[in-house]
């Protein structure tokens, strides 16, 4: 879909060069937008945090699918994130995608900059919603791209270098939109609900690519490379490009959990969108990153949304005599007060709609 105009986003000084510059300077205190020690920086941090792991090739196969399928159940109820293997993607389709991205972010600042993003676009290489001078800021830079449909993508802002990146993106999209749309039939099936009655708020399958840089910092305690919030959308799969672990999700117990990601596996999470259309069944979860004080991390996130111009709210099989948690409503206004509250803190987005 194309993402609500939200009034321009202000350009900030690239974190990459910043953290080249800082990191080898002989300053010792990090740049004061970035201290975040207010925002969960500081927080104490649970190590080791296994999320569940759930098999696509099981839960195909006839003989474990029953099982599995309850097992896919039980992680979007009780964590709204798991892990996925055996998912079909051709390692070498991942491997291209590894190295595209790593030689991008390699690139010299200003031919990264030759695809820089509008004011009043998130596409693009920068950072996502600035909006205010002195906003605290993120220890990242990314590149956001819209995906499919086809119709959706401008060509200005995919990189042509390394050459490859454009068919390798175009490759990685296709297999992971196989990927989602299987999970999204498998989770119909566990909610009880007709699979194409789901599908049917997917058509031509809206999907977008968020790839984040997180540079190494000095006082890593002291920054936040993506700040706490939850994500708008139905399912984001996460790929981690170096194995460098950063994902922190918020557990019942009101700490931050440190996930530690299986190498080849996607990280799957629940979205805002999808906790309504399950009637709260699945859970949506609050999520961060971290920086490392020595290495690099880069991630590649491929978020999933409705068909424009439809409704998010409860399937209508899944109030029954309980009622609707959720109110209903059109999605483009949906999009647009998550992005007109984006880092702005205080109450969590879906709060707007609960009943």
């Amino acid at each position: 879909m194309a993402h609500p105009k939200t009034g321009g986003y202000l350009q900030v000084p690239n974190v990459q060069a910043l953290a080249q510059t800082w990191n080898g300077s002989g300053e010792l205190q990090v740049p004061d937008r970035y201290v975040r020690t207010e925002d969960g920086a500081a927080e104490e941090v649970v190590a080791g945090c296994v999320l569940p792991v759930i098999d696509l090739g099981r839960l195909l196969d006839e003989r474990s699918s029953e099982e599995e399928l309850a097992n896919l159940g039980s992680a979007c109820q009780r964590w709204g994130y798991f892990q996925l293997v055996n998912h079909g993607v051709p390692e070498e389709v991942i491997q291209d995608v590894r190295r595209d991205i790593t030689e991008f972010f390699k690139l010299p600042l200003e031919a990264k900059k030759a695809y820089a993003q509008l004011p009043d676009d998130i596409q693009g290489y920068g950072q996502g919603f600035v909006f205010s001078e002195t906003q605290k800021l993120d220890w990242a830079d990314m590149i956001y791209l819209k995906l499919r449909p086809m119709e959706m993508r401008n060509i200005r802002f995919w990189p042509a270098q390394p050459p490859s990146f454009r068919n390798s993106m175009d490759k990685f999209s296709t297999e992971v939109a196989k990927v989602t749309s299987c999970l999204l039939r498998l989770m119909a099936m566990d909610m009880g609900v007709e699979p194409e009655r789901l599908m049917e708020k997917f058509k031509g399958q809206p999907q977008t690519m968020k790839v984040t840089y997180y540079p190494p910092c000095r006082q890593a305690g002291k920054v936040i490379g993506l700040s706490p919030h939850t994500d708008a959308c139905a399912l984001t799969l996460l790929l981690h490009v170096n194995n460098v672990q950063g994902l922190q999700i918020r557990r019942d117990d009101g700490k931050w959990h440190a996930i530690e990601p299986l190498e080849g596996a996607f990280i799957v999470n629940v979205g805002d969108t999808f906790e309504m259309l399950s009637n709260g069944k699945y859970k949506s979860v609050e999520h961060m990153a971290s920086v490392q004080p020595d290495k690099e991390r880069i991630s590649v996130a491929m978020f999933h949304q409705l068909l424009p111009n439809t409704t998010v709210g409860p399937l209508p099989e899944l109030v029954n005599g309980g009622g609707a948690r959720y109110r209903s409503v059109d999605y483009t206004d949906f999009m647009k007060q998550f992005f007109s509250e984006k880092h702005d803190g205080g109450v969590r987005h879906l709060d707007h709609y609960r009943i």
